[in-house]
């Protein structure tokens, strides 16, 4: 058994970081459409969404740098261009959105998509004793799940 440099298995470690690379690209393109959705926001509701998606996308910048240190730990290169990310990503960019209901859907579709590759990781890390994955997934997910709810309660 071959191990990487913090002891796990390195085939198992081989094995994860492609979906910490989906999670990584998903994460860079809901990072863009947030920046989108606070700079174009307008409206009655200017002020909380214009906050509230700054506050959104420092947290995504910050789970970003998260996953790819957590991919170069486990020996792997992170993707690192718009281009890689547009092909490896399933959240697609959102454009030209101008109704502030539908950014705020739009983000909460965003999150939904993280949350379904996040808890894929969150199992094939858990298989592999890799608590260092687990941990950053059990950390993420919580958290998403209750910005999803304040989101759904936003769109009622």
């Amino acid at each position: 058994m071959k191990t990487n440099d913090i002891g796990l298995e390195e085939k198992d470690s081989k094995a994860l970081i492609p979906q910490l690379n989906t999670l990584l690209a998903n994460y860079q393109i809901y990072y863009q459409n947030l920046r989108n959705f606070h700079w174009n926001v307008s409206g009655s509701n200017f002020f909380e969404l214009h906050a509230k998606f700054e506050e959104l996308y420092t947290t995504a910048n910050e789970s970003v740098d998260e996953v790819a240190e957590r991919i170069l730990t486990l020996g792997g290169r992170p993707l690192s261009s718009y281009g890689e990310y547009i092909e490896a990503a399933t959240i697609t960019e959102a454009g030209v959105v101008e109704d502030s209901v539908k950014m705020v859907s739009e983000i909460r579709a965003n999150l939904n998509v993280l949350l379904d590759i996040e808890r894929s990781v969150l199992d094939a890390a858990s298989e592999q004793g890799d608590e260092g994955t687990v941990t950053l997934m059990s950390d993420y997910i919580p958290a998403k799940e209750k910005v999803v709810w304040m989101l759904s309660a936003y769109l009622i």
